[in-house]
């Protein structure tokens, strides 16, 4: 019988069993035909591979992530991923959808399409993600079926919202949730439900979703897979506590990793997916176990049953590991190609500008002026108390901090309060929304950092300690058409520019990791305290997280799913107003 490969003598990886099992592996078709220890008199090969008793794992599949985390394009991302043993994606691009509504979603397909990476997306559900932001662009009920009727989709993408789901049975997400349950019943759901438990967790249930990936707790997690969700461990979900959980009781069929999110240092320097079975290996759970949570329940959480094993009939997505204990991987192939092998050239192919022309012209701002922090205020000249976002390193998570801060002739005198002044710009050109707040923590003790890369509404983003630092970085920012800008002193420490959509670049991978490692490096000179400061700061915006956060409608009460003031009453606990 005539095959496109033979692979003699491995360790396959046998999913159904969790275990690995000597063999030969044929491919034909681009799929697995044959797995066993018969003769191979029986094949004709076209090539012929000497395993020599390596391991032999199915192509890893991270169901539940973001591209544009990495700021960079799907071919850039494809490039990075697939010498990591990654082969299929599942991506969600609600941040593009943020700022190009529909047109982003199938842009970022069609720069999909020739990759080596199998991309199956999710629609993104939640855009805007609330009705407190400001974005460039949103998914429709009339989006969702254009997008089922035009593309390959795998899921809806995580339901975002969750309060209004629980308290508003006519809200935009429970009309989509109503709409998808009706016409696309097999559809998978994807969730985002941070803290919730009890009725609140299955009231969330009942409506659709099925999968939770946000940061795990061993009560909220035991909950879940109890009612029935489905777990997607992320690495911050992945602490002693959780992975000894999920090591010792038998949940292996209702749980997956991860990444989420990752940034471009990140999946240039230490990994994607390979990078959590390695941790995973590291903290205590067998190999067996990590690969089939990379490999088999993800593809079967999204129904992809054409891949996650090494079986005959399935896709020949497949990785050869010369050292299963630290999961060093030695070959990749995709539909039994090799696309990958340690010790050779892997060069990335030169990018073309791949999106249309009105893609890196999307941010529509007059360059701003020290002015434009100043922070009106409707009070007496005096002490107020005020609202404060502080920021923890260790979790994306802000909590809000009441102090006082001093009034005079209407203006807020935040210089030299102790606290940093956070301010967000709408860049759309839609209303010019701009929206103040106060903030302390692990965040920067002095100079300013600007960003368009601020989830999920995008919009222009500084944090500061003066107006005129604030002013340079902010400017920065718009003349690239987005990005990242830190400066100190009147001088520029670091800059990122992101022109696709303000939140992407077309440079190399390693290119955009070495000006990312001089970002965060440059945040932290300024003082930021944080695992991920490029993800902390950028999840200030996004109004979805707990528990204090601001947008171009002003400071967000996340939990109340409400607008708040900056200034408050500190006894009747009524909001004084605020410009």
């Amino acid at each position: 019988m005539a095959v496109e490969l033979l692979i003699t003598d491995v360790q396959v990886f046998n999913s159904y069993y969790k275990e690995f099992r000597h063999g030969h592996v044929a491919v034909s078709g681009g799929r697995f035909l044959y797995i066993g220890t018969g003769s191979l008199d029986r094949f004709q090969a076209a090539h012929t591979v000497d395993g020599q008793g390596r391991p032999m794992i199915p192509g890893l599949i991270d169901i539940h992530l973001h591209i544009e985390s990495s700021m960079v394009t799907p071919a850039t991302f494809s490039h990075g991923i697939v010498r990591r043993g990654v082969t299929t994606i599942v991506p969600e691009p609600h941040e593009m959808a943020n700022v190009f509504g529909l047109e982003g979603v199938t842009e970022m397909i069609a720069a999909s399409r020739e990759v080596t990476c199998d991309m199956i997306y999710a629609i993104p559900s939640s855009v805007p993600a609330t009705p407190l932001e400001t974005t460039g662009g949103s998914i429709e009920i009339a989006d969702i079926d254009e997008l089922m009727t035009s593309q390959r989709i795998a899921c809806l993408g995580e339901i975002m919202n969750y309060v209004d789901v629980i308290r508003d049975p006519d809200c935009k997400t429970n009309r989509i949730l109503r709409h998808v349950q009706q016409h696309y019943p097999e559809l998978v759901i994807e969730g985002h439900t941070p803290k919730l438990l009890d009725l609140d967790l299955h009231r969330i249930m009942m409506a659709g979703v099925g999968s939770d990936h946000t940061h795990q707790s061993i009560e909220g997690m035991t909950e879940r897979i109890a009612a029935g969700m489905f777990i997607e461990l992320q690495e911050k979900s992945m602490t002693p506590e959780v992975m000894d959980y999920v090591i010792q009781h038998e949940v292996s069929e209702h749980f997956c990793f991860v990444t989420d999110d990752v940034m471009t240092d990140q999946l240039a320097w230490n990994g994607h997916l390979d990078h959590i079975v390695r941790k995973a290996m590291m903290m205590g759970m067998r190999p067996e176990a990590a690969i089939y949570a990379a490999t088999f329940t993800p593809a079967r959480r999204m129904k992809l049953d054409d891949r996650g094993a090494i079986a005959p009939g399935k896709i020949a997505d497949f990785v050869l590991l010369s050292d299963l204990d630290d999961f060093v991987i030695d070959e990749v192939y995709k539909r039994g190609q090799r696309v990958f092998q340690a010790g050779e050239a892997y060069e990335q192919p030169a990018v073309e500008p791949q999106f249309p022309a009105h893609f890196y012209q999307s941010v529509q701002l007059q360059p701003l002026s020290e002015a434009s922090f100043d922070v009106p205020v409707e009070a007496a000249d005096g002490m107020h108390a005020c609202r404060v976002m502080m920021v923890k390193d260790g979790s994306t998570f802000t909590s809000e901090k009441i102090a006082d801060i001093p009034v005079s002739q209407g203006r807020l005198n935040w210089q030299g309060s102790g606290y940093g002044l956070i301010a967000t710009f709408e860049r759309y050109g839609k209303n010019g929304n701009h929206a103040y707040g106060l903030i302390g923590g692990d965040t920067i003790q002095r100079g300013a950092i600007a960003t368009t890369y601020s989830h999920d509404n995008h919009n222009l983003l500084v944090v500061g300690h003066n107006p005129a630092d604030m002013m340079l970085a902010a400017n920065e920012v718009i003349a690239h058409q987005g990005g990242f800008c830190v400066v100190h002193d009147g001088q520029i420490l670091a800059s990122l520019p992101l022109p696709v959509g303000g939140i992407l670049t077309e440079a190399p991978l390693d290119e955009t990791a070495a000006a990312v490692d001089r970002l965060v490096q440059a945040m932290r000179e300024l003082g930021y305290r944080h695992y991920n400061p490029i993800m902390s700061i950028s999840t200030h915006s996004l109004p979805v997280s707990p528990a204090l956060k601001i947008t171009d409608y002003g400071l967000i009460d996340v939990n109340a799913g409400r607008v708040v003031p900056l200034l408050v009453d500190r006894f009747t606990d009524e909001p004084m107003t605020s410009k």
